[in-house]
């Protein structure tokens, strides 16, 4: 315990003192957009801004000033929000996928996957900074979802941009966790059922029953997509929905503890390089590696899980697995500007050289938080 509790305060301290002033202020536009991504060297890219990771960062800086950063991460927040509410909404109340810096729409198409991100950021903010109008907006939002996205096999059509097959658990992923920021944020009934509507649809169509992986790619039926797409199991995911299931199993629902062992045994058993002490990128259903690099998101991810899993059951292979998961995680933030960290490592312990994308600080934040506030 000892180790993780110095792992939260270096965790802290890289958050708050190195993380949160460069994305708070380097790159960010006079209209109230954060950065996209920005260079090893600390250089903004400024050609376009996805909605999505603007919802990311909303979600990033509310984390960052709960956990007591001093910087004024409410009218940071409150700029942004009010930005993509006047700018990225079209008449027809769905957000669009892309602006420019002064935030006008140079990618008009609507898709789950942002606005999934948009209904998490208006119920994390509406929560932190008590705004009723931004909890409301975000019940605006899921009325244009539900009338024309829901699928009558289940879940919801994905949009604009991904129009054609397979089907894909992750925007429903991220749906869950935005109902279930946005019901702890309100107290709508309405959210908390969406929620348990998605809980349940992973737990019956998304986890292979005879292995517990998660599945990523799907028919129009939500069946395994076909040959080996349909067998494709990301440990980050794995991860991802066990601290989902985790969350829910606290909250006392009967879909919860035994989905997160699930996904958790089959992530942990094939899904870990000990060499590079990695969560890799994907494997197949019957534990063969499909891709061997590794990403930085999934190491949040299992992290995140190990915490949640330690809150549940105490155990000392959790407390093991959650250092484990933050050492490997360390790694991606040795680079030359505090605050900013790589975001692929290939299968030979090789970084694949390319800018820090703005949208891992989601990551990052979630599952930092998670530790502090568990063990710091």
């Amino acid at each position: 315990m000892s180790d993780l509790v110095k792992m939260a305060g270096d965790a802290k301290c890289w958050l708050l003192d190195e993380a949160a002033p460069r994305w708070s202020m380097v790159g960010r536009t006079r209209a109230g957009l954060f950065a996209e991504r920005m260079t090893l060297s600390g250089e903004p890219d400024a050609s376009y801004f996805r909605t999505f990771v603007q919802a990311r960062h909303v979600y990033s800086f509310v984390t960052i000033g709960e956990l007591g950063w001093r910087g004024d991460w409410r009218a940071l927040v409150t700029q942004t929000v009010d930005l993509l509410l006047r700018r990225a909404r079209r008449a027809d109340g769905f957000f669009v996928h892309k602006l420019d810096a002064d935030g006008s729409a140079i990618d008009p198409r609507a898709d789950l996957y942002d606005q999934a991100f948009v209904l998490f950021a208006l119920g994390t903010a509406g929560k932190a900074l008590m705004r009723k109008d931004w909890i409301d907006a975000a019940e605006s939002l899921l009325d244009r979802i539900e009338a024309e996205w829901t699928h009558p096999s289940g879940g919801f059509r994905e949009g604009e941009i991904a129009t054609v097959l397979p089907r894909r658990q992750n925007p429903h992923m991220h749906l869950l966790e935005a109902f279930l920021a946005l019901s702890e944020a309100s107290g709508r009934g309405r959210f908390a059922d969406a929620a348990q509507s998605i809980a349940n649809l992973a737990s019956n169509r998304f986890i292979d029953q005879e292995t517990g992986a998660l599945l990523e790619y799907f028919t129009d039926e939500l069946g395994p997509a076909p040959g080996n797409e349909g067998r494709i199991a990301e440990p980050g995911h794995c991860f991802e929905w066990a601290w989902l299931f985790e969350r829910i199993a606290a909250m006392g629902w009967t879909v919860g503890a035994d989905a997160s062992d699930r996904l958790v045994q089959f992530a942990r058993s094939c899904g870990i390089d000990a060499g590079r002490g990695v969560a890799i990128n994907e494997i197949l259903t019957n534990g063969a590696v499909h891709d061997a690099r590794a990403r930085l998101w999934p190491q949040t991810e299992r992290l995140k899980a190990a915490i949640a899993r330690y809150k549940r059951l105490g155990t000392s292979v959790e407390k093991r697995e959650a250092a484990d998961a933050a050492l490997g995680l360390r790694k991606y933030f040795d680079v030359p500007k505090p605050g900013l960290w790589r975001d692929k490592l290939d299968e030979n312990g090789t970084w694949i050289h390319e800018m820090s994308p703005g949208s891992s600080l989601y990551h990052i934040s979630c599952a930092y938080r998670e530790l502090i506030e568990t063990v710091g």
